[in-house]
C-alpha cells in the first residue's frame, strides 16, 4: 500500500467516525454500537498511521518503503505517545 492509499484509507475512517457520531445523535445507532465501532476505527487508524510512519522512516533512511508492513493491533495499541 502506497502513502496516498494509506492517506485515503485514513480519510475514509475519519469520515466514517464522523458519520457514526451523527447517526448516534439522530438515534440511528445505540451508544454501545457507536462505542464498539469507534474503538474498531481507532485501532484501524492507529495501524494506518503506524504504517505511514514506517514508510516515511524507511524512505528517509534510503530504504524501500514498500518493505514496511502493517503491525498487529495489539502492538500499535500499546505504543506510548
Amino acid at each position: 500500500m502506497h502513502d496516498n492509499e494509506i492517506l485515503t484509507r485514513i480519510n475514509a475512517l475519519v469520515s466514517e467516525e464522523h458519520e457514526l457520531r451523527g447517526r448516534l445523535s439522530s438515534g440511528e445507532v445505540t451508544s454501545e454500537e457507536e462505542n464498539a465501532r469507534v474503538k474498531e476505527l481507532e485501532v484501524a487508524l492507529d495501524q494506518c498511521w503506524d504504517l505511514l510512519r514506517q514508510r516515511r522512516a524507511r524512505r528517509d533512511a534510503g530504504e524501500n518503503p514498500d518493505a514496511a508492513a502493517a503491525r498487529p493491533a495489539g502492538e500499535v495499541e500499546n505504543y506510548q505517545q
